[in-house]
């Protein structure tokens, strides 16, 4: 096995999730090789609403995860000149309190303050002054670039169509320009990860789950942070277009993601001062893989050795985190206990059958 200092470990997905990985790796000096079966943040992270943000609700067991990603992002930001985020905060209404860990209830007068567009604002409402948020895929970018800059190789259009083994541990990866050795296989290729797992007879109970992502085009800056509202999740983009995020409803034409951008346009329109002008430049579905639990899936794959996964649904807000405790934990082979409610070994079929004697879901 390699030493710390030259670990070879292969990354399969170059999103915002696989990028950081590629990062925190390469900066500890692993010898990182990225493949990616399309463009660069091609998956999901394309269609990122992209808010990074700590909220979670009672009970989270991930609640403490959540809560580092912020600050895990400056420390990113600092070291990145290229990786921008806009701290502009949030104002959220019409969701419960306890929905809203972090943030402050303003009055009415502060939210004319904070959103000065608002034609409508309510009584009161959360403002999480700490929030913000990216393009993420100009993020996977720099933080790919940050990857090469350490030594890191990224290969993209290079599917993997299987892995090399030796007994029940992974060698490496096959792919059609030929095979290429590894100490170490990380899997973190969204949706795509249940297929890779499966390749290692280890199931994964991953889902694609869509959400509708809106990009406009107006004529002015319609909000100054993060809008989120029964009417509207909006926030405007460093280049000026205005996105927004809305609940997938069904396939029927009715609710296919051009008519949803009308009707959200039509909101925006009602809810907002300045809308002179808005155009869709691009609705389309975003498809987030989902574990089964809602929790994500992090750390060796059971039943084989020299494999790791690594997939989540809120990827944009935990991919700094993340990125640097999985590096550590596949550099230095010290369990992160942070990520212990995170392992994949909770679907085995033993583990399954011992929560249910234990009562546990």
């Amino acid at each position: 096995m390699a030493s710390a200092s030259n670990k070879r470990v292969v990354v399969i997905g170059a999103g915002i999730v696989g990028a950081s990985l590629a990062y925190h790796l390469a900066g500890q000096g692993a010898q990182v090789t990225v493949l990616e079966a399309g463009e660069i943040a091609s998956g999901v992270t394309g269609t990122s609403f992209a808010w990074l943000n700590t909220t979670h609700g009672a009970g989270d067991p991930i609640a403490h995860l959540r809560g580092t990603a912020i600050a895990e992002y400056h420390r990113l930001q600092a070291e990145l000149p290229d990786l921008q985020i806009r701290w502009s905060g949030a104002l959220s209404y019409g969701v419960e309190a306890n929905g809203m860990p972090p943030a402050t209830l303003v009055s009415r007068g502060q939210i004319r303050k904070l959103e000065p567009n608002l034609k409508h604002p309510p009584e009161q409402a959360w403002h999480a002054a700490a929030e913000g948020a990216l393009d993420a895929v100009a993020a996977t970018h720099a933080l790919l670039a940050g990857a090469q800059a350490h030594g890191a190789q990224v290969f993209t259009y290079t599917p993997v169509l299987g892995f090399l083994l030796q007994g029940s541990t992974v060698t490496g990866v096959k792919t059609a320009t030929g095979a290429i050795a590894a100490d170490m296989v990380v899997l973190a290729a969204g949706t795509g990860t249940a297929r890779l797992a499966a390749m290692l007879d280890t199931p994964l109970p991953v889902t694609a789950s869509p959400a509708i992502f809106i990009r406009y085009k107006t004529a002015n800056d319609l909000v100054k942070g993060i809008l989120s509202s029964p009417q509207m999740e909006v926030r405007q983009g460093a280049d000026g277009s205005l996105l927004a995020a809305e609940d997938y409803l069904d396939d029927t034409p009715d609710n296919h993601p051009a008519a949803i951008a009308v009707r959200t346009a039509q909101a925006i329109g009602h809810e907002l001062h300045g809308v002179t002008a808005i155009e869709t430049e691009l609705a389309c579905v975003g498809w987030r893989p989902m574990p089964a639990d809602g929790v994500p899936i992090v750390g060796h794959l059971p039943h084989v050795s020299g494999a790791y996964v690594c997939v989540m649904h809120p990827g944009v807000i935990l991919a700094a985190v993340v990125g640097r405790l999985a590096s550590e934990e596949i550099i230095t082979g010290k369990a992160a206990s942070t990520l212990a409610p995170c392992r994949p070994d909770r679907f085995s079929p033993h583990q399954i059958r011992l929560n249910r004697h234990r009562g546990q879901p």
